[in-house]
């Protein structure tokens, strides 16, 4: 089978971060790690604590719900999506709740649309091995899987649950089979192969600071490179940092997007700030967009080793030279721990007021006050579930 899309590794954007592998563990690398001090492992013990002890910073609330158990209005908004149809020659963005997005860029010469890239897509009800048990969805989809247009690229920034679906990234390889390519970190290939039936020339295994130019026939090519990001991976206990995480820096049509993935900034007592996001800031930004986390990070006591607050993510944004930034990874489902000490209203209000704080908010989303991100500013804003922000 001939595939639509072609890969060609380029040469690497910094040589001195690409000859770096401290992140490794083994050569070739059986698992990996993160390499800084501004990470605090988490142990099973601690987890098991925080998830069932009375910690004395547990405080669970409820997800609220309106009159006679509607949608509250306190939730995020939900609209079905029209991805931004008729801006062939902007960058569009849309979320599709949690950390989703698909990216479409401006329409290369001679092409009818733009490259379309959708990130860590998960359609799912559950994010868990089964559909039966673990963290249930309060946010629906603003569309079926059948209803999202052609992708052309989906990249996956670590193999979490809430972040590698099987059901849908199945569902839109059955439905594009030759027609799709997937990127994700080292050693992640393997279960493409196994679970999702493509070929190896369908699968991109990249390590951090790795270069790909990717080709899409009739449509021009995308630059990617696979980025550094503190958290972790593994779909089950004993497969704990057996696969890369990472971030993406995307390039085409003139237009540069960061999408974060999963990432912590700084845990609590340690003596810096994860150093990656200065790094690709300087290596690959400025960014005319980027998609950061704000939630599922409490208790930071806990949490801070791999979820960013909404605060650090401020810093993200500025470390990595965006002009606009998207708060996401939150307003969907709930964390497994964070879930008992995190009100799922709470991200978004403190991304705000941190942002109003420092003078960089752009509005939008459910802390927007009815209206949409100001994209003619610089700064950070959200978006609704559903909604194309186009830059």
């Amino acid at each position: 089978m001939v595939s639509s899309v072609t890969v060609k590794p380029l040469p690497p954007c910094n040589q001195e971060y690409s000859q770096n592998k401290d992140h490794h563990v083994g050569s070739p690398p059986q698992t990996f790690q993160n390499p800084w001090n501004s990470f605090q492992k988490l142990g099973l013990v601690s987890a098991f604590e925080h998830r069932f002890g009375n910690h004395p910073e547990k405080k669970f609330v409820p997800v609220p719900q309106g009159p006679n158990g509607t949608r509250s209005t306190e939730l995020v908004n939900v609209h079905k999506p029209d991805w931004g149809a008729g801006n062939t020659d902007r960058l569009k963005a849309t979320w599709i709740g949690h950390a989703s997005f698909l990216t479409e860029f401006p329409a290369q010469a001679g092409a009818e649309r733009g490259i379309r890239v959708l990130c860590d897509p998960v359609f799912s009800e559950r994010t868990s091995p089964a559909q039966w048990i673990g963290p249930k969805r309060y946010t629906p989809t603003p569309c079926t899987l059948d209803e999202l247009p052609d992708i052309d690229i989906i990249a996956i920034s670590h193999d979490h649950y809430d972040h590698l679906d099987i059901a849908t990234v199945q569902h839109i390889y059955a439905r594009q089979k030759g027609k799709v390519h997937f990127i994700a970190g080292l050693n992640n290939k393997p279960w493409f192969l196994q679970n999702v039936g493509c070929q190896a020339s369908e699968v991109t295994d990249a390590d951090w600071w790795d270069s790909f130019d990717l080709s899409v026939e009739g449509l021009g090519s995308v630059n990617i490179t696979c980025c550094p990001t503190q958290h972790g991976s593994g779909r089950a206990v004993g497969s704990f940092g057996h696969t890369l995480w990472c971030s993406f820096a995307f390039e085409a049509s003139g237009k540069r997007v960061y999408f974060s993935g999963d990432t912590a900034y700084q845990a609590m007592n340690t003596p810096a700030p994860c150093p990656a996001f200065k790094q690709i800031g300087e290596t690959l930004g400025p960014f005319d967009l980027a998609m950061v986390p704000i939630g599922l990070m409490t208790p930071h006591s806990f949490m801070g080793g791999v979820h960013a607050t909404p605060e650090q993510s401020l810093r993200i944004h500025e470390e990595v030279r965006s002009r606009i930034s998207l708060g996401m990874h939150y307003g969907t489902v709930r964390g497994g721990i964070s879930g008992q000490y995190e009100d799922v209203r709470d991200p978004p209000r403190r991304w705000r007021v941190a942002a109003e704080k420092e003078g960089v908010w752009c509005g939008g989303g459910i802390e927007g006050d009815g209206r949409p991100i100001d994209t003619t500013k610089q700064g950070v804003g959200l978006c609704d579930v559903g909604e194309t922000v186009i830059v």
